[in-house]
């Protein structure tokens, strides 16, 4: 697969495209129906929350012209996406459920339909590119559009995804984008972007775990000096470098610093935000491991790629620290554009 060559895919006329109604899926149908593929799309619904996006791809579906299957997955993304991330919650971790649910159930389901019709090819209007590097895989790279780059939220994808993966956006901004939208004469031209966890439409993380009956975990805050400051609400309601709704009056600013295994939740002042070294757990991308070595990495979406040192197995240490590095999360490595791999941040230092 080349870099931004769609005109290597003149032997096949058809793809999938993963269609949500937005302004990004939507013009990714029109980019590939103006590149001459025969498109067809596909929206899934995760949840009950996802029902407004059902309908909204069906009326781009209308408007573009092309055929929509619907796949129902509420099932299983109940079971692989929402119960872990509910899970990692109440365990004091900041979990992402993007990342799990994308190789896991988004791009598998959208391979077998793809598979079902016939159909080689898959697309999504994710800021990323798909690129077969000198020793013959396919990686993400990351997209022209820095500020809208999405390359982090695809690292788990394998060499199954990515050899039949096509994503047009990521030769282009997002300002041009929407005028593509708008000389389309699509509805969504400009629908605002959709920021919170698709689950969870409203972003009450804390009352979506409550009401699904699962268990929190107690435990107090612990000031910078080792000081119990009392109970706190439960883990659940706390992230890594959260200064705000903390409840805390110490004359100074705080900030969770850590989130203890027996629940506790340790306090820290401004500057011991900072950690340089960063610990991983399930390794996972579109190759092996790669080798202790000098890379760049993210350790979370809106992160620049900062530079570190990879030990090969667990461990990266940056070159300047990077604040707020929050177990759940991911920590995704880079070299140059590429993305090789990361893993889950189990520790820090």
């Amino acid at each position: 697969m080349s870099e931004a060559g769609f005109s290597t895919f003149e032997q096949q006329d058809g793809i999938l495209v993963a269609l949500s109604g937005g302004v990004d899926s939507s013009v990714c149908v029109r980019i590939l129906q103006q590149q001459g593929f025969a498109v067809q799309a596909a929206v899934i619904r995760f949840s009950p929350a996802h029902e407004s996006a059902v309908q909204a791809a069906r009326q781009a579906a209308d408007q573009l012209g092309v055929p929509l299957h619907v796949i129902d997955a509420q099932e299983e993304f109940d079971r692989l996406v929402i119960t872990p991330f509910c899970e990692s919650y109440c365990r004091g971790e900041t979990p992402n459920p993007c990342i799990r649910c994308n190789p896991a159930l988004k791009f598998r389901l959208l391979v077998q339909q793809a598979d079902r019709l016939g159909i080689e090819l898959i697309a999504t209007g994710h800021y990323a590119r798909v690129v077969e590097d000198e020793d013959g895989l396919c990686r993400v790279h990351r997209p022209l559009s820095e500020a809208r780059d999405q390359s982090y939220m695809l690292y788990r994808l394998g060499q199954d995804i990515l050899r039949r993966l096509v994503l047009p956006l990521g030769e282009f901004e997002k300002d041009d984008i929407r005028v593509m939208a708008r000389e389309s004469g699509l509805s969504c031209a400009d629908a605002p972007d959709s920021m919170e966890i698709c689950f969870i439409p409203d972003g009450d993380y804390t009352a979506f775990i409550r009401a699904r009956g699962m268990t929190d975990r107690p435990g107090r805050f612990i000031g910078p000096e080792g000081q119990d400051l009392g109970a706190h609400k439960g883990v659940a309601s706390y992230t890594v470098g959260q200064r705000r709704g903390l409840g805390i009056a110490l004359g100074e600013p705080v900030f969770v610093q850590r989130i203890l295994q027996n629940g506790d939740i340790q306090l820290g002042r401004a500057g011991q935000e900072f950690a340089r070294r960063v610990r991983l757990r399930d390794w996972a991308g579109p190759s092996a491991m790669p080798p202790a070595g000098s890379y760049q990495a993210r350790i979370r979406s809106a992160a620049r790629p900062a530079p570190c040192r990879f030990d090969g197995a667990e461990w990266l240490e940056f070159d300047d620290p990077v604040r707020a590095p929050a177990p759940g999360q991911s920590a995704v490595l880079y070299a140059g554009g590429a993305v090789l791999g990361g893993g889950v941040i189990k520790d820090f230092a």
